[in-house]
């Protein structure tokens, strides 16, 4: 499973709102990097047959089967650090995460 902090929800469910289409938010991961895996976020707009989905404080989120290997327990928040913000994926199966933080390896 997957959780959503409250204010991940919220700017989510703005997301959505904004686009003014789509059932959901895929959360994935995809082989690439320093570390070999990065996170993926993005619309969805149908389903595909290896799908798996589960819905947190109002927002459907979509999973692939392969990435939920990845992400099970994971808890995605919104945060904003001084002129940076965006999701942070807290992953209990991550071991570490590349200098840049943009990967990371399981």
């Amino acid at each position: 499973m997957i959780a959503l902090t409250e204010v991940a929800a919220d700017r989510m469910r703005t997301f959505l709102n904004n686009r003014g289409k789509g059932m959901g938010v895929r959360v994935a991961v995809r082989t690439t990097g320093c570390s070999g895996l990065a996170y993926v976020i993005e619309f969805v707009d149908e389903l595909q047959s290896d799908d798996v989905t589960f819905e947190d404080q109002g927002v459907t989120l979509v999973v692939d089967k392969k990435s939920l290997l990845y992400l099970d327990g994971s808890v995605l928040d919104y945060t904003k650090e001084g002129l940076n913000e965006g999701f942070k994926f807290n992953n209990p199966n991550e071991k570490e995460t590349c200098g840049c933080g943009e990967s990371f390896t399981v």
